[in-house]
């Protein structure tokens, strides 16, 4: 009796001090912009299990994957709980997590998934917004309830495997060491793991393959078809807190379709040559809180979206009532990033108190036609950047797939301005209502550019309080509609601010009310 006492009480504690710590965050939601429940962190019962228990060997080669699945079925069989996964390199195949399941990884525990593509099955998912079939995610729950990954310890997705790889983005030893494994060329600077991921490509939309013929043609493709690391799909109550995400095939993060989500305390990390390695991906959420987390990847760090192109209209979920607050983004395409798949809308999102390191865009809202879809009510205050490489902000309409350094170096916004009136429907995608405050950067090749469609002008942007210093070009606009910038400090190279195709510009207190193609150019 005393025993189960004292077990009680430390179970009473525990809980009370969670719940008083996640009070800290109450300040986030005052004065919110929009109507938003407080994000919690779910409740597991007492049950612990420890994955040594199960046959796993933590020696780095030894495969655990019947370990892990034997652990979380007998806590799942005790009502859940923690699942501990102690120091040690855990060598394992995909982890499927259940409802009311906590994977706790301690100080030194590291889960390391194997590059062998037999062990990940096809499944029925999402990647990039489309309906597809890809590769078993390393780690994956589908409509759950109360799922967690916490810890100090690390998970490593082996992507170096299953990515394509690009010359001119690693040294000559790096390309030397992976392009040693086989594969296959699509250019001599352009590298797969493997014939078939080539052959895929050759067809793909993006990286969703035109659909094979067979199951064979399907084997064929499998290294194409690499999954993201972490995949949470339709689950209620998500908390992801201090671990280290890494080196996934490709997204780390990646909850679909999830309400009440709580990411705080994280390190995602991916090799800065990662093709598609974005940090998070927030997809058709409804809930989240993003806290104090650091992303160094490479692809987008901290993005948005909610589906792609009909797909994404279809499902018609949009990403809503999300704040970001207190991240660090060092390289990656962009910091905080909305899109491009956003088909089924992105609205009331809060993002404050993060700073921007060396990305290649800091605030990068993108898409395209054909996408539909509305991004709206968008609130970003306090943002430190550093070493941009092309723009502190970026709107743009005209998003085809390259970062935006390829972009530039491509020369493809020339090519943008040359277009054709469309009729505005459901595939016509649009950008408004958001607000900018309190922006300081040193360092960008360009303070800001917005780049909306002739049909579909980029709406009611308002940004105030911006400074930045050491840029190449001031803020480029084309094609806006009330866009409204206040107390905005620009040294660049040249001019501050050039506008053409605009109506209702207000720089400093000043309107003009229409500006055609010749445009218009202030220093200020």
């Amino acid at each position: 009796m005393k025993k189960f006492f004292s077990m009680l009480c430390a179970c009473l504690l525990a809980l009370s001090a969670q719940a008083t710590d996640i009070k800290k965050y109450d300040v986030l939601y005052e004065n919110l912009p929009f109507q938003m429940e407080k994000v919690t962190r779910p409740q597991f019962p007492a049950n612990e299990v420890n994955l040594k228990d199960f046959g796993a060997i933590g020696d780095g080669s030894s495969l655990c994957t019947t370990a892990f699945a034997k652990a979380i079925d007998a806590l799942t069989q005790k009502g859940g709980g923690k699942l501990i996964v102690p120091q040690g390199v855990w060598f394992t195949g995909p982890i499927v997590l259940k409802s009311n399941i906590n994977l706790h990884l301690e100080k030194g525990a590291v889960i390391l998934f194997s590059p062998d593509d037999a062990l990940y099955p096809f499944i029925e998912t999402s990647f990039e917004g489309l309906d597809t079939r890809r590769c078993q995610s390393p780690i994956s729950g589908h409509h759950l309830t109360n799922v967690a990954i916490t810890g100090q310890g690390c998970i490593d997705g082996n992507g170096e495997y299953w990515r394509p790889l690009k010359k001119q983005k690693v040294t000559a030893a790096q390309w030397k060491q992976i392009t040693s494994r086989g594969g296959a060329f699509k250019r001599a600077d352009y590298w797969f793991p493997s014939e078939g991921a080539l052959k895929a490509d050759n067809s793909a939309n993006m990286n969703v393959p035109k659909t094979p013929a067979s199951e064979e043609e399907w084997n064929e493709i499998k290294r194409f078809l690499r999954p993201v690391m972490i995949s949470l799909v339709s689950c209620k109550n998500v908390w992801l807190n201090g671990v280290i995400f890494q080196n996934s095939p490709a997204w780390n993060i990646h909850p679909l379709m999830c309400e009440n989500v709580l990411i705080e305390d994280v390190l995602v990390r991916n090799p800065s040559y990662a093709q598609n390695g974005d940090g998070l991906d927030l997809e058709s959420c409804k809930n989240a809180l993003i806290v104090n987390s650091t992303f160094d990847v490479g692809d987008d760090g901290i993005c948005i979206k909610s589906g792609k192109d009909a797909d994404g209209r279809k499902r018609g979920i949009p990403c809503e009532n999300v704040i970001v607050n207190g991240c660090t983004v060092f390289k990656g395409h962009g910091g905080f990033v909305v899109g491009s798949e956003m088909s089924g809308g992105v609205k009331n999102i809060k993002v404050s108190d993060c700073q921007f390191l060396g990305t290649d865009v800091g605030l990068r809202f993108k898409s395209t036609r054909g996408r539909g879809g509305v991004v709206e009510n968008i609130y970003i205050d306090n943002m430190s950047m550093f070493d941009i490489q092309t723009d502190v902000i970026t709107f743009d309409l005209y998003y085809g797939g390259k970062s935006a350094v390829e972009v530039l170096n491509d020369g493809d916004q020339k090519k943008q301005q040359v277009v054709d009136m469309k009729k505005v429907d459901e595939t016509t995608p649009a950008f408004r209502n958001i607000d900018i405050n309190h922006v300081i950067c040193r360092g960008a090749r360009r303070a800001a550019y917005f780049n909306g469609l002739p049909e579909m002008p980029v709406q009611n942007i308002s940004i105030k309080d911006m400074e930045v210093n050491n840029a190449e070009q001031g803020i480029v606009i084309n094609r806006t509609d009330g866009v409204k910038l206040e107390n905005i400090k620009v040294s660049a190279k040249t001019h501050t601010f050039d506008a053409k195709n605009s109506k209702n510009v207000t720089v400093n207190g000043k309107t003009y009310k229409k500006i055609d193609d010749k445009g218009i150019t202030l220093d200020f």
